[in-house]
């Protein structure tokens, strides 16, 4: 660990000369760990362009842009409105970023950008893992299979998470004893060690994992449009916050449009439109009658009243 810090150090202490469009905000988060969960950080390592690059490939220019900000801030409010979604691609970001497996695999249910993970069958998982905090503990909800309810009381909550530190711990050292590898603790020469590939099986889903992420703009924002929003889980949704904060100062402009057309937005059906416009020409509306299901209506409501 102290070695990639120095790594780091040297890194950030290091000035190149570059004739490519940067980020200002960015570059003053370059290699910072950015800290996610109780063990987690997702950290800046390389970027391409900037939101002049987005107005750039809009227009097929080398031009910086117009002479007013507001015209290329226009365009990309353009661009993002009407879905024109290119321009965005031409930039890139490259991060590190560590995670439990648990939310790895739900991360990697996105599959518009390239990712390297750290082997474990290559090279040895540490012992460390994520417990959520106690208030973060609760009941299955009775409405959505795949969320939360109500929190855990303080007695289950209590257990549950000695069970996780227990199952964690021991799991470990049992990957540990199959491991036998010759720099532990309880080597024994006089045993085969199994291979790192199959030991590795044992390990609980909250173990940490790490890689590198590399994604275009436009899939980024999309990542963040989904995992950022209230509905998805809290653990990948403290990431997706984190990414938030980059997409801020990587490129302005655009994650301003994000917040007004994407994150902060609602798409809405034919049949919602149609709902809406007879409320608005004063008429009374029953949900029986606007072709809309009891999850669609109630959704409607929500953003409405």
């Amino acid at each position: 660990m102290k070695k990639v810090k120095n790594q780091i150090n040297s890194l950030r202490n290091k000035k190149n000369l570059t004739y490519r469009p940067i980020s200002k905000g960015l570059e003053g988060m370059l290699f910072k760990e950015l800290k996610v969960l109780d063990k987690g950080y997702v950290r800046v390592v390389d970027y391409m362009g900037n939101d002049s690059s987005v107005v750039q490939a809009a227009r097929v220019s080398y031009g910086k842009g117009t002479k007013k900000k507001s015209e290329d801030e226009g365009l990309i409010r353009y661009l993002l409105r009407h879905r024109h979604t290119t321009p965005f691609e031409m930039c890139e970001i490259k991060l590190h970023i560590k995670l439990p497996i648990f939310i790895a695999r739900q991360w990697i249910r996105h599959r518009t950008a390239s990712i390297n993970e750290y082997s474990a069958r290559y090279s040895i998982l540490e012992d460390e893992f994520y417990i959520p905090k106690k208030y973060h503990l609760a009941e299955q909800s009775l409405s959505n299979k795949q969320g939360r309810g109500r929190e855990i009381d303080e007695a289950t909550a209590a257990r549950i998470l000695k069970i996780l530190k227990e199952d964690s711990l021991r799991s470990y050292k049992n990957y540990s004893w199959m491991l036998n590898e010759k720099n532990s603790f309880n080597h024994d020469s006089n045993r085969a060690s199994l291979s790192r590939e199959l030991a590795r099986i044992n390990l609980t889903l909250n173990t940490y994992t790490q890689w590198y992420w590399k994604i275009d703009l436009h899939n980024f924002m999309h990542f963040v449009s989904l995992r950022a929003d209230s509905h998805s889980q809290f653990e990948i949704r403290e990431y997706g916050k984190i990414l938030l904060k980059i997409l801020s100062k990587w490129t302005p402009l655009s994650y301003k449009a994000f917040l007004s057309y994407r994150l902060n937005s609602a798409e809405l059906s034919m049949e919602a439109i149609n709902t809406i416009k007879k409320m608005i020409s004063g008429k009374k509306v029953t949900r029986s009658k606007s072709g809309l299901s009891n999850r669609e209506w109630k959704e409607l409501e929500s953003l409405l009243f």
